[in-house]
């Protein structure tokens, strides 16, 4: 597998973990557990943009 196969696998298993939590958090009654998925959720959104940002950095130097 090319880096860039691997990344965009990663990506896909990120953004399913970010609905996961996002889900979660929607059903949760537990504010505190609420809150937790919720921060969680987040934290995957800076994770999936820093995984965009290296595909796009792996992708420019395969391209040029």
């Amino acid at each position: 597998m090319t880096i860039q196969q691997d990344l965009h696998k990663t990506l896909a298993t990120a953004k399913s973990a970010q609905g996961s939590y996002a889900q979660f958090a929607q059903s949760m009654q537990d504010q505190t557990a609420k809150q937790m998925f919720q921060q969680m959720e987040q934290d995957m959104v800076r994770h999936i943009a820093k995984l965009n940002n290296r595909l796009g950095t792996v992708q420019e130097s395969y391209s040029n």
